[in-house]
């Protein structure tokens, strides 16, 4: 286990070797032809230090990488969203720890994100009312200026699922998270309504663990699997903390995290089952709300 940015300076590491010996050319050859010590080939290949996007860029006009999609991967690998320059959250870098900062990069360059969650909805399934009152209880005394650009944070990281072409997600949810009444019944029914629609999408699917599950693999411990275009080897599983984030990209580990999520998913409820499951949760609250409603 470690934490992203080191995980992130070694598979780009890897991929660069991976491209440069597809290139025909040696380290040396690199090195010279850039200018550069051989050393900093080396170092760079093997995630030793880091590298600018800058030079991420001019590696791969060495190499002849043609692909847009590859080169706009490797150089968000390398700190950018692509093109060299910063992404979006780069304005928020005084408010979002690091970590946060690299789940967002590697969640706008994934193209399938796969999660578990078992305590709050999904932050790309959230309202805006929702993310509030999630965000206020998890951040005590958050002044209320910090509070509103972590919600637009959050809601902005939720263009991926309109992007074209759009990330691929799916979730599974464990009842309780939509038991839960976070920010009061009316953000709760705003939110269950919103599950419904965004459910009707062709990129998502949403399915739910009933209680009548009982315990499951995962269940104290959320994660999510990001997957990335052409290079499989960039995969890598996030386990969240409360004040840090884990990655996980051994082969071993997502190949167990991946049979876990399978697993999941067939324990779980079908998504027209589970939307009926959510109309019925919703239901509740609208009763709780109004005693009256019967």
């Amino acid at each position: 286990m470690q934490h992203g940015p080191v995980v992130r300076r070694r598979k780009l590491g890897e991929e660069l070797r991976n491209l440069r010996h597809g290139s025909g050319l040696t380290s040396r050859d690199a090195a010279h032809l850039l200018g550069w010590h051989q050393s900093k080939v080396s170092r760079i290949e093997t995630g030793a230090s880091g590298v600018t996007p800058g030079d991420v860029t001019r590696l791969l006009d060495l190499y002849a990488v043609r692909d847009a999609q590859l080169r706009a991967l490797l150089e968000v690998l390398a700190g950018s969203a692509g093109g060299g320059g910063a992404g979006w959250w780069h304005a928020y870098r005084g408010l979002i720890p690091p970590q946060y900062r690299d789940f967002i990069s590697l969640e706008s360059q994934a193209d399938t994100v796969r999660t578990l969650e078992t305590s709050v909805v999904p932050g790309l399934l959230q309202t805006a009312g929702y993310a509030r009152a999630v965000t206020r209880a998890s951040l005590d005394g958050l002044p209320a200026d910090d509070l509103d650009s972590l919600v637009e944070v959050r809601l902005t990281r939720q263009r991926v699922l309109r992007a074209k072409p759009p990330l691929r997600f799916t979730a599974v949810l464990d009842e309780a998270v939509l038991h839960r009444e976070v920010g009061g019944p009316e953000v709760m029914r705003d939110q269950l309504d919103h599950l419904t629609q965004v459910a009707q999408l062709p990129h998502v699917r949403l399915q739910l663990l009933p209680f009548s599950v009982g315990g499951y693999v995962g269940l104290t411990s959320p994660f999510v699997i990001f997957s990335f275009p052409n290079i499989s080897d960039l995969d890598v599983v996030v386990l969240d903390h409360l004040t840090s984030s884990l990655y996980l990209e051994r082969k071993e580990d997502l190949d167990a995290y991946s049979s876990a999520f399978r697993t999941l998913q067939t324990h779980a409820l079908p998504p027209d089952h589970s939307l009926e499951l959510i109309a019925a949760i919703r239901r509740g609250f609208r009763r709780h709300a109004d005693p009256a409603i019967r």
